[in-house]
């Protein structure tokens, strides 16, 4: 990176004119010392800084001159020549203000002359005519301040022609913007000057009749003009009512009395007979018409920034101003809904807010009165904080804040001297806020005000847990920061506190336990989210503020670890795989910590505060988090030039091993920044180092620096970097994953970034152009070959970083060969080749590596030579590819017009397109130099987008693009797809479209016949002299062609008018396309997406759209300009018209209509006025509203389509809020539309208004607390709703109510019970009953009356936010008492289906409020219980609707759930109201006694059966508990619950049993299995066998899998008549052919059992050898990868269960094969592409790895290690066994197996080459996220090769692994065979078969190396590993049993190796 240059200062040269310059020459003296010679050389020079230095001589040179000098004519011509500069300057330029400050330093004397210099020119300038020039003289007004007069006349003069002149300009943004902005810079000009004219004109221009009061009369007027003019931009008119008031307060006596004028302006209130005249001319409007609201808010904001608060200086009359103008800012709060209106009123408000603060601290009592806590005025100003503290706005919700911090301190001011904690106001605000939900934004934010009032102790005495609380919501990303930002509030006001209280130390223990304690318990067990956003957000906040917490974290976390290790070491169980646990805590408070400068360096770090074990540890964890913090402590340094360690290297080393394949994209993202802030510091610590080393005589290097020489650290740093780039090169292997390579190519990309190549003298300790050979950069060419765009434009990247070429690596044969390759994939049939073209392409032209035929593209020959600039070349280069990709093209259209199907099937003409499209994009087309070679082209271009896209357009505009098929089954079904091929015909000549084809009929599917019956159509035509060979098209092939060309045509033209320069004019020479062409684009685009049906072709064509209006909206050309309003009048009028010739798609949710107005509309430049928008959105809701003519609804149609697009865009913000509330009726009417398509539109429509309101869903659950509003809140933005959805509801509560025979079910209802169940009432709402959501409660408990199911549900869902927790016991009473009675004789289900619903949806709410006294909760439910058991008849047989008697036992069912947990130890509530006796008589009553009618089917029949067993089910445990007996009191048994018919009842039963089995099993249930459950297992094992119902079936299995088999296996014989051998086998039958879910239990129950077997008749193991085995192949086919993930979980946990048994066990039980076979199992598990599988896989290898026999092979025991390392982990274990077993002869050809893979690999390659190629379009051949092949053979190799060597083994015989050999020498012939059969660039061309070869060649060198190694041929120096194998890398997982090691040399794998070991075997065999 070098050492930064500081940013060089622009500065623009200042000029004079011819004049002037003749003057200072004749003034000019001969020795130069003059002042003319000194401002004759500065104008001379021609850098501006250099001009600096000169000014700033001019004042030292006049302080030399005595006053007499005054009448030289040198000085005034001098000063005036410099009033001239001065004037010329511009605002920004710093020559100005060097100037300004010179002249402000001028002797007195001068001062005079100066001012009479300094007016004569701005007289001068002021008398300019010329428009635009009045910006420039309105910034010179602003610097100088004399004359006045003229310059008032100036302004009032420029402002009414810039007025004047933006009403001519209408439509022309750019113009507009700029006079908006003159018109700006003037008003605050003009107030500048008025705020200053006291002080030079004195009174004189107080007169009426003074020229000067003239002047500002009229610029009162005028600027009362502005606040109306709803045509200006609203800063102007904000500004205007500043400037009024401030002239008001200027002009205005006696100034008493402007304070009474200003309050009867904003009230209306003027009396006209008593204001000056003046004052009635100049501002008439504002006293006698009728004022808007936004003038009135300007005016409010002008009166409390223009008048002086301060100190009471105004008086009474002063304070009644104050509260008038509260009472303005209240009224128009609920008037304007315009965003950026309602963003002033907040600023507004918050400015008055402090204006009160500055009254009250001088104030009469009366107004203290008026603004404390209680009064009505704050009362208002916080509803509105309430109702906009979690408005969308995030400048709204900080001006909030502001005005609730500021009514905290009014309130303190009006009680001043009182003791503030005890105050009512701030305690009844205290409970308030701390009883709001803490989803709520708006709660943190006032705490936070309140807490620096009041004090945190106060909060802490009412709620201790409080931090606990926050944390707890710190998961949810959108509460975060709030959180985070209360908590450092909090915790920073207690720790002033407790200093303050306490003398000793003893606080800090305080301050930690609440603060510190929680923060460690997240971190250790929190969530993911939780932890992460605790450690980026809160964690630094904690530690930058008490850095002395640290030692106390690491403390605690450290004996957290080590008691933790212990634990594991006596118990192998390792609890959850996804806890970070203390380790994790540790490193990431390290490494905060260390990032903020808060340990003193990492020596420290390291030697005492954490071992170098823990660090690798930590960097191989399970837990991404905690891998990502350890490497971030290593990585992240306060300090950029600190050095990096030799052990920090060392360590980044290991964690690059194992961790470049990460799965998660935010993770990798971490470790490639985190990498690359690494190499910075090293950067940066290199150039330190080298200046020591220069300066080493001279200066002993510093020792906290370095603690040894420079030169040793510096050659440190370049191996290191060079073994990282080494790892780096090598994980771009022959079938690398995707991650793989993204990482490896990104940090790669960061070192060719970070060391770039040194310019000048500036060391760089690495450079990676010096690493770079043939090998790796074939590896990054190969990457373009990655079907992931991602990669292929990372190594596109980093080629072009590379200072050495492709002409360094390749010949001009293979550079032709890449040429012809990217043109063969630029017209493949699979799109994604295309891309890999477009790369290709781009890379040669960069490298300027295009074959020398080109050239002949190029008219006029550019001769490029060696000193060409690379501009040059590569425009040359581009221009030579894209004409001959068009002569190509051209070709090609050619041919597809006479056959679209040859080019579908061909020759798909998108690939050039896009090619062409990625040339230019890498092109710089705005300073190109073969203009006149580019124009052609482009011209050509443009004319061949349109031909091409009239060839395939017909097939995107066709009624049904997507069932083009032309081919069907039967005649029919042919006939109608005749009128398709019909519409496509006249653009095709071959005959294929002119008749359907019909397929014939088969029993079953034969593709051969399907062929068969399809045409082949032979392309027998040369393109470009190649024969072309014969293929099949299908359908899928020509809609592809015809839509991905269309796309590609689109994304051209969009890119032509983004990139390239237009011509104003046609005979302009500077630019290449014409406005005519523009227009032609613009049509095109019209047309396409208007009249395109396919998706994917509009969607993209939409794309290009976009650009081009973004690029007309920024042209000057105003004809350009305006194109998108009359593109947007033209389709609006045409969408009105409904003309049944109109070619505009009304289905498809009209299709490209919506795409097309919304690229219109988006494209609007933001700051202006958005007319296009507003104007279109007066339309379209007109339009969308209901319409009586059933015949044309297809306008109403495409408006409610249109106007669903635009309330999704993002892009339109705030600006489309003012339209939702017609939105929302618009759909909610259309919803009850008699036409299908106006229904469905709504609903779609209503959908995106929904999440537009709500906000996207964060939850799983539909009705989440984030996705919610109070009712105020909504309400008060939406005002117009609160009516309308009141009438809408009262009307359907009507009909629904009504007694009419047909029911009436109002489609309507729907939507809005959908808008209702998001609201919620506030506590914080007040007592205001304006927007109260009261009367809509009535309506919703009527809806619930309704005849659709579903809706009485969403009105029981909805009726629940409308009810406060407080009064739902009364509403829950009075809904029981609307219940009919058992003697009543007309009743409706219906209705008391409803009813039960609300009182139980109700009832669960109030059960789940946190908000209850304990006491209060049980007397309130008490007397719902007294009232339930009044309607009991309804859980009875009385009631005959079952529907109805489920819904009252749930009811039941809560009471029991909610008055059992609400009461402990107490009296049971429910024994004493004799409420279980009752239940006991229903359930006695029930079916479940008597049994149903034979064949009774009843609706609610599951529902009701559910229902009863739960309630059952409670009342069999609630008997238990009081008599500890089985069956006392219990009117059925599980037993008789479990022997049910009913599959619900047995479900539900077994459901119940399962908790309590599985809580018993992992020791959380409080007494064990309870007694009523112990010695079920007969019960069990019968139900088992006679069970069919498939989840209950499932169920029971689970049960015997938690308990003892040795309590329930010796009972098998006895009861199911099975032995348990025979029991074993039927369960591993029912594994072996159940469904997933069942089979995976069965395997795990059997793998149980098999265990149990082992364990405990050891004497007869031989008695299930057989069952053993197949158990053994069980598992292994339960792995496979086509199952599902819930089967191979569970074949992981048997491994992990019995891994100590059949796994590690020092004594094998299994035979070594299928031992070996279980292993095999593991290590496939470990590459599985489901994380979940992998994850569960590592806890098998770490409970291997921990045995006693194992846990000394590594140095990882007992660690939760990631997949990555678990599989190295894995084989060093595995090879560590096989020694101790004493089992490696036997076993090495197992292995030697394994390296060298199935046999099947092979005849996969083999068939791929021959067999012929099929279009499957989408396929993107071999796709791994995370397996590698070659990962797995260098782990087994490498592991393989450190046994061997330790060992000193030999094998035996050599005759053991003759046929190993046999097989691998054939082997590698048959691949060498196969490399000679590819064609040139196979890598390109033949990618997936030419990976597989490279794989499997890599496989068989592997295994040669490892078989000429064992037959001893090599000498000493043989090379036996591969470039990436070191044995010493292998002894990092394994500790060594030997001291005597074997060092192996490193080598690479070449071609030349194969032959040599294949020598060698032959000799051998």
């Amino acid at each position: 990176m070098g050492v930064k240059k500081k940013k060089e200062m622009q500065v623009a040269v200042l000029t004079i004119c011819h004049q002037d310059l003749e003057t200072l020459k004749s003034f000019a003296d001969v020795e130069g010392k003059n002042l003319a010679s000194l401002l004759l050389r500065c104008v001379q020079l021609t850098d501006g800084v250099s001009q600096i230095h000169y000014v700033k001589q001019i004042v030292p040179l006049l302080e030399k001159v005595d006053e007499n000098g005054m009448c030289d004519p040198t000085i005034q011509s001098c000063l005036d020549i410099l009033a001239g500069i001065y004037l010329s300057l511009s605002l920004k330029n710093p020559l100005k203000k060097v100037l300004a400050s010179s002249l402000n330093s001028l002797p007195e004397f001068f001062l005079p002359e100066a001012v009479h210099r300094f007016t004569s020119r701005l007289q001068e300038e002021l008398n300019t005519t010329d428009l635009y020039s009045y910006r420039k003289v309105i910034d010179n007004i602003s610097s100088c301040m004399e004359n006045f007069n003229l310059v008032l006349h100036f302004l009032q003069k420029s402002l009414i022609e810039i007025v004047e002149e933006n009403r001519k300009c209408a439509g022309n943004h750019i113009i507009q913007t700029q006079l908006m902005n003159d018109l700006l810079v003037g008003i605050r000009v003009s107030m500048m000057l008025v705020q200053k004219v006291q002080d030079f004109q004195g009174n004189l221009w107080k007169a009426s009749n003074s020229p000067m009061w003239q002047n500002m009369c009229g610029l009162l007027s005028i600027f009362t003009k502005f606040l109306s003019d709803d045509d200006l931009l609203q800063t102007v008119q904000s500004t205007s009512g500043l400037a009024i008031i401030l002239f008001i307060k200027t002009m205005f006596h006696p100034s008493e009395k402007i304070p009474h004028l200003i309050s009867s302006v904003l009230l209306h209130s003027v009396d006209c007979t008593s204001v000056p005249e003046w004052f009635m001319s100049s501002c008439r409007s504002l006293c006698c018409g009728n004022v808007s609201g936004s003038a009135v808010l300007f005016l409010c904001q002008g009166t409390l920034a223009m008048l002086d608060w301060q100190n009471g200086s105004m008086g009474r009359s002063g304070e009644a101003l104050l509260l008038d103008t509260a009472h303005v800012l209240f009224t128009l709060s609920s008037q304007i809904k315009e965003p950026t209106l309602e963003m002033f009123l907040s600023r507004i408000m918050a400015s008055w807010t402090n204006s009160a603060i500055q009254v009250l601290e001088s104030s009469s009592p009366s107004l203290r009165d008026s603004l404390n806590g209680n009064s009505s005025i704050v009362g208002r100003l916080l509803e509105y904080v309430y109702t906009h503290w979690e408005h969308p706005l995030d400048a709204l919700r900080h001006q909030t804040k502001i005005m609730f911090k500021n009514l905290l301190q009014m309130h303190r001011l009006t009680v001043e001297g009182a003791v503030l904690v005890p105050d009512p106001f701030f305690v009844k605000l205290t409970e308030s806020l701390l009883r709001l939900e803490w989803h709520i934004k708006g709660k943190y934010m006032c705490l936070g005000c309140l807490v620096e009032c009041i004090g945190i102790e106060h909060i802490l005495a009412i709620d201790k847990t409080i931090p606990s609380q926050i944390l707890e919501v710190m998961g949810d990303q959108s509460l975060v920061p709030y959180a985070s930002d209360l908590l450092e509030t909090m915790f920073k006001n207690h720790k002033s506190h407790l200093k303050s209280q306490t003398a000793e130390s003893s606080w800090i223990d305080q301050w930690h336990e609440t603060w510190v304690s929680p923060l460690l318990f997240i971190l250790c067990e929190g969530n993911l989210d939780q932890k992460s956003y605790v450690i980026d957000y809160y964690l630094p906040k904690l530690l930058s503020y008490s850095p002395e917490s640290l030692q106390y974290m690491v403390k605690i976390l450290q004996t957290s670890i080590d008691a933790k290790t212990g634990q594991e070491q006596s118990f192998p169980s390792l609890g959850s795989c996804n806890s970070r646990g203390a380790l994790g805590a540790l490193m990431a408070c390290l490494r905060i910590a260390r990032a903020h400068g808060h340990l003193q360096s990492a020596t420290d770090t390291w030697e005492n505060l954490v071992s170098g074990a823990r660090i690798k540890q930590g960097l191989i964890h399970q837990h991404c988090q905690v891998r990502i913090d350890t490497l971030g402590l290593l990585c992240e340094s306060n300090r950029s030039t600190e050095i990096v360690s030799m052990e920090e290297m060392q360590w980044i080393q290991f964690f690059i091993t194992y961790n470049l394949n990460s799965q998660s994209p935010g993770v990798r993202q971490q470790i490639c920044s985190l990498l690359k802030k690494l190499f910075c510091r090293i950067q940066e610590s290199s150039q330190v180092l080298y200046k020591l080393e220069q300066n080493k005589s001279k200066h002993e290097p510093e020792k906290e620096l370095t603690k040894q020489h420079p030169s040793v650290s510096l050659q440190q740093y370049k191996n290191f970097m060079s073994s990282i780039c080494n790892s780096l090169f090598e994980a771009l292997f022959p079938g690398s994953s995707y991650s793989t390579r993204f990482s490896a190519l990104t940090i790669l990309g960061s070192i060719a970034e970070v060391f770039h190549v040194p310019e000048g003298r500036i060391y760089t300790v690495y450079q990676l152009n010096h690493d770079i050979d043939v090998g790796r950069f074939q590896a990054l060419m190969e990457c373009f070959t990655s079907t992931f765009e991602d990669v292929k434009m990372l190594a596109f990247d980093l080629l072009m970083k590379l200072s050495k070429t492709a002409v360094h690596f390749q010949d001009s044969e293979k550079l032709q060969g890449l040429f012809q390759a990217a043109l063969a994939l630029s017209t493949s049939t699979k799109p994604y080749d295309c891309v890999t073209a477009s790369y290709l392409l781009n890379f040669l032209i960069w490298q300027d590596a295009l074959p020398s035929s080109l050239s002949a593209y190029l008219t006029q020959q550019v001769a490029c030579g060696d000193g060409d600039r690379p501009a040059t070349v590569v425009e040359r280069n581009t221009l030579m590819v894209i004409k001959c990709l068009m002569e190509n093209l051209e070709e090609e259209v050619y041919q597809a017009e006479n056959s679209l199907l040859q080019a579908a099937a061909s020759f798909p003409m998108y690939g050039r397109v896009h090619c062409i499209t990625g040339a230019l994009q890498k092109l710089s087309l705005n300073s190109l130099q073969l203009v006149s070679e580019w124009r052609p082209v482009v011209e050509k271009l443009l004319l061949m987008s349109y031909r091409l896209s009239t060839v395939v357009s017909p097939v995107i505009q066709s009624s049904s693009p997507e069932g083009l098929i032309p081919m069907d089954t039967d005649s029919e079904s042919a006939s109608r797809l005749q009128m398709i091929l019909n519409e496509i015909q006249p653009r095709d000549t071959n005959d294929y479209f002119n008749q359907a084809k019909i397929l014939k009929e088969h029993d079953s599917f034969d593709m051969k016949d399907l062929n068969a019956s399809v045409v082949n159509i032979d392309i027998s035509t040369e393109i470009k002299g190649k024969e072309v060979k014969t293929c099949d098209v299908t359908a899928q092939m020509v809609l592809v062609c015809c839509w991905r060309s269309m796309k590609e045509v689109a994304l051209l033209l969009g890119t032509l008018c983004q990139l390239l320069p237009m011509q104003p004019v046609p005979e302009s020479s500077d630019g290449l396309l014409t406005v005519e062409q523009v227009k032609e684009i613009g049509d095109y685009f019209k047309q396409h997406l208007l009249q395109s049906r396919h998706r994917g072709a509009f969607e993209l064509a939409y794309t290009g759209f976009v650009k081009l209006t973004e690029v007309l909206n920024r042209c000057p050309n105003v004809s350009l300009q305006k194109l998108p309003e009359q593109w947007l009048w033209s389709v609006l009028e045409e969408i009105k018209c409904s003309d049944p010739s109109s070619k505009l798609c009304a289905t498809r949710r009209s299709a490209g209509i919506p795409f097309y107005i919304q690229a219109l509309l988006a494209s609007e430049p933001k700051k202006g006025k958005m007319d296009l928008l507003k104007i279109t959105m007066k339309e379209l809701i007109s339009l969308a509203g209901p319409t009586d003519d059933l015949q044309s609804t297809v306008p109403q149609v495409h408006a409610l389509n249109i106007l669903r697009a635009l309330f999704r865009d993002t892009r339109l913000g705030e600006n489309i809020i003012p339209y939702v509330a017609d939105g929302a009726k618009a759909a909610i009417l259309g919803f009850t539309s008699p036409v299908w398509a106006v229904r469905n539109s709504s609903t779609l429509l209503f959908s995106a208004l929904i999440t537009r309101i709500f906000g996207v869903k964060r939850a799983k659950d539909e009705l989440s607390k984030t996705n919610r509003m109070t009712g105020r809140e909504f309400f008060s933005r939406f005002p117009e709703l609160y009516p309308f959805l009141l009438k809408q509801l009262e009307t359907v509560a009507n009909a629904v109510d009504s007694d009419m025979g047909e029911p009436n079910r109002h489609p309507s209802m729907f939507l809005l019970l959908l808008v209702l169940e998001r609201l919620y009432p506030s506590p914080m709402d007040g007592t205001s009953s304006a927007l109260s959501m009261g009367p809509f409660v009535p309506f919703i408990m009527r809806c619930g009356h309704s005849p659709v199911y579903h809706s009485r549900e969403m009105a029981a869902r909805a009726l629940v936010p409308f009810v406060m927790i407080d009064h739902i016991p009364n509403t829950i009473r009075t809904l029981l008492a609307t219940l009919p009675s058992c003697t009543d004789q007309c009743f409706r289900q219906n209705h008391i289906h409803g009813t039960l619903l609300q009182v139980f949806h109700l009832l669960q709410a109030y059960s789940d409020s946190k908000h209850r006294t304990n006491s209060d909760f049980q007397h309130e439910l008490t007397d719902i219980t007294v009232c339930t058991k009044a309607k009991l008849w309804l859980a009875k047989r009385q009631n005959p609707c079952l529907v109805t008697r489920a819904v009252y036992i749930d009811i039941l069912f809560l009471l029991t759930c909610c008055l059992n947990k609400s009461v402990k130890d107490n009296q049971p509530v429910l024994e004493s109201l004799g409420f279980w006796e009752e239940v006991r008589g229903i359930i006695s009553g029930s079916e479940l006694i008597t049994g149903f009618p034979c064949a009774f089917k009843a609706p609610g029949l599951p529902q009701y059966l559910e229902s009863l067993t739960r309630l059952t089910i409670a009342a069999v445990w609630a008997a238990a508990a009081k008599s500890g007996e089985r069956e006392r009191d219990v009117p059925i048994s599980f037993s008789q619950l479990l022997e049910s018919a009913f599959p619900e009842v047995r479900s539900l039963t077994l459901e119940a049993l399962l908790e309590k089995f599985l809580s018993a099993a992992s020791g959380l249930g409080e007494k064990g299995l309870p007694p009523l459950l112990c010695n079920m297992g007969e019960k069990f094992l019968l139900l088992a066998m006679k069970e069919n119902h498939p989840e209950c079936f499932c169920k029971i299995l689970k049960i015997l899998h938690c308990m003892d088999p040795g309590e329930w296996l010796p009972q098998t014989e006895h009861c199911v008549h099975l032995t348990p051998k025979e029991f074993l086998i039927w369960t591993m039958d029912v594994a072996s052919n159940e469904r997933s879910e069942i089979q995976s239990v069965a395997l795990r129950l059997a793998s149980k059992v098999i265990s149990h077997l082992m364990q405990t008749c050891v004497e007869n193991r031989e008695l299930i050898a057989a069952e053993l085995k197949q158990w053994v192949q069980l598992v292994i086919l339960s792995c496979e990868d086509h199952l599902p993930t819930e089967s191979r979980l569970a074949v992981v946990e048997v491994l992990t269960s019995t891994a100590p048994l059949f796994l590690t066990n020092p004594h094998p039980i299994l035979e070594l094969q299928d031992t070996l076979a279980l292993w095999k199992c593991v290590l496939t598990l470990l590459q599985s592409e489901e994380q979940a599988v992998r994850d569960a896989a590592t806890e098998t290898v770490t409970t291997a790895m921990s045995q006693e026999n194992t846990c000394q092979s590594t140095e990882f025991a007992f660690c939760q290690v990631d997949a990555s390392i678990a599989l190295a982990l894995a084989l060093a274990v595995l090879c560590d066994l096989l020694q101790q077993w004493n089992q490696l002869a036997p076993g090495l050809p197992i292995l030697l197996r394994w390296l060298l893979g199935d046999g099947d690999d092979l005849v996969v390659c083999v068939e791929s080459m021959h067999q012929v190629e099929e279009d499957y379009l989408f396929e993107k051949a071999e796709v791994n996220f995370w397996a590698e092949t070659l990962i797995f053979v260098k782990y087994l190799c490498k592991h393989l090769f450190c046994l061997l060597s330790k060992s000193g083994w030999r094998l035996p015989s050599p005759e053991m692994l003759c046929h190993l050999q046999r097989m691998v020498s054939e082997q590698c012939r048959l691949l060498s065979q196969l490399f000679r059969e590819l064609p040139p660039a196979a890598e390109f061309v033949k990618t997936v078969e030419f990976t597989r070869l490279r794989i499997q060649e890599e496989r068989t060198l592997a295994c040669l190396k490892l078989l000429a190694f064992l037959e001893g041929k090599e000498g000493e120096d043989t090379l036996v590993l591969s470039v990436w194998d070191s044995s010493a890398e292998a002894r990092q997982l394994t500790l060594p049993r030997t001291e005597q090691h074997v060092e192996e040399n490193l080598g690479d794998w070449d071609g030349g190796m194969c032959g040599f070991f294949l020598t060698n075997l032959q000799e051998t065999c």
